[in-house]
C-alpha cells in the first residue's frame, strides 16, 4: 500500500522557460555564424551601407568632390515640379514606362513560344535549351555591337529581311517613334531565363490533364488556351513581376545601344526616346555632377516599384486553375 505522505505529494510543476534544443551546443552555433559571417559583410558593406549613404545624400546637393551640403527635400520637389533644372525627368519616366509595357509582354511571349518548341521537341532539346539561353550569358558589349550593327538601316540584316517582303527601310535607332520597339525586341531575344522557367512549370502539368483534355475531344489550340496557360498562371505571375521590376531598371542595354560610334552620345537616342530611368540616373551621378538628384531619383523609382508590384499582388491572378 502505497504512503499516504507520497500519495498527497503534488506533481513538480516544469520550471519556465526557454527549452535548449537538443544537439545543438556553443560549438555548433559558432560554427553557424561563421559560415553565414562572409553573407552578412557582404550583405552589410555592399548593400545596407550604400542604400543608407544614399538615403542620406538623397537630401544632400553633393557633386563627388566636395562635401555635401544638406537641402532637405529639396531634390525631391525639383525633380518633380522644375523643368528646367531637371529638363528631361518626366521624359524618362515616360521612356521607361512605355518601354516596360512593351517589352515584359513581348518577353513573356516569346519564352513561352520558345518553351512550347523545346517541349515538344525528343531529341536535341539541351542543345536547343543551350543556343536559346546563349543571348543571357552573352556581354552587353557584345550583344550591343550585334544589334547595331542589326539594325544598321543600309547594311542591317532586319532591313535585308524586310525588303525581301516588301517594306522599306527603317532607321532603328534614329527613328524616335522606333527606339522603344527596337529595344523591347532585343529584350525577348534575351528571354532565355523566362525561357527557362516556363519550361520548368510546363514539365510541371500533369500528363493525366492532358490526356484527358485529348479523350474530351480537346484540339490543341483549346488543350493550350484551356490547360496550358491556366496551368502556368502562377509561373506568369511570378514572371510578370519580375521582368516589370527588371524592365524599369532597365540601365545595360540601352547605354551600350547609343554610347557606340556613329556620332552617338549617351542621351538615350534622337530627341531622348531611348532615355530610360536609369540611364538619366547615371547621366546625373557621373556626367552632370549632381550626386544628391540622382540619389533621389534611385528612391523615387524604389518608391515606383514597390507600387507596381503591389498593384501586381492585388490585381493579377496568382494560382492555376
Amino acid at each position: 500500500m502505497a504512503s499516504p505522505v507520497l500519495a498527497e505529494r503534488p506533481a513538480v510543476e516544469p520550471r519556465p522557460g526557454r527549452r535548449r534544443r537538443p544537439g545543438i551546443g556553443r560549438s555548433d552555433q559558432l560554427i553557424g555564424w561563421l559560415l553565414i559571417t562572409p553573407a552578412l559583410v557582404y550583405f552589410v558593406v555592399f548593400l545596407l551601407y550604400p542604400a543608407v549613404a544614399a538615403l542620406y545624400y538623397s537630401f544632400t546637393d553633393w557633386n563627388l568632390r566636395t562635401a555635401p551640403n544638406w537641402v532637405g527635400f529639396a531634390n525631391y520637389t525639383e525633380l518633380l515640379f522644375n523643368d528646367v533644372e531637371f529638363p528631361h525627368f518626366w521624359k524618362s519616366v515616360q521612356v521607361t514606362l512605355q518601354y516596360t509595357l512593351i517589352a515584359v509582354p513581348l518577353t513573356l511571349v516569346s519564352a513561352l513560344a520558345q518553351a512550347l518548341l523545346i517541349n515538344a521537341i525528343r531529341r536535341g532539346s539541351n542543345t536547343f535549351r543551350l543556343l536559346l539561353f546563349l543571348p543571357v550569358v552573352t556581354a552587353e558589349a557584345a550583344v550591343g555591337a550585334i544589334w547595331r550593327w542589326l539594325y544598321d538601316p543600309q547594311y542591317g540584316l532586319i532591313n535585308a529581311a524586310l525588303g525581301l517582303v516588301g517594306i522599306p527601310k527603317q532607321n532603328w535607332l534614329n527613328t524616335p517613334e522606333l527606339v522603344i520597339p527596337a529595344l523591347a525586341f532585343i529584350a525577348a531575344w534575351q528571354c532565355g531565363i523566362s525561357m527557362i522557367i516556363y519550361l520548368a512549370g510546363l514539365k510541371g502539368i500533369p500528363e493525366s490533364i492532358r490526356e484527358a483534355a485529348i479523350i474530351d475531344g480537346a484540339g490543341p489550340v483549346q488543350r493550350f488556351w484551356k490547360v496550358v496557360v491556366p496551368m502556368l498562371r502562377p509561373t506568369t505571375f511570378y514572371l510578370v513581376v519580375t521582368g516589370t521590376i527588371a524592365a524599369l531598371q532597365v540601365f545595360g542595354l540601352v547605354y551600350v545601344i547609343f554610347s557606340g560610334g556613329g556620332g552617338r552620345s549617351v542621351t538615350g537616342g534622337p530627341e531622348q526616346s531611348g532615355l530610360a530611368y536609369v540611364l538619366h540616373i547615371y547621366l546625373y551621378a557621373f556626367r552632370y555632377d549632381a550626386m544628391g538628384a540622382a540619389c533621389a531619383m534611385s528612391f523615387m523609382l524604389l518608391v515606383l516599384i514597390m507600387i507596381v508590384t503591389a498593384l501586381q499582388f492585388k490585381f493579377l491572378k496568382q494560382e492555376a486553375s
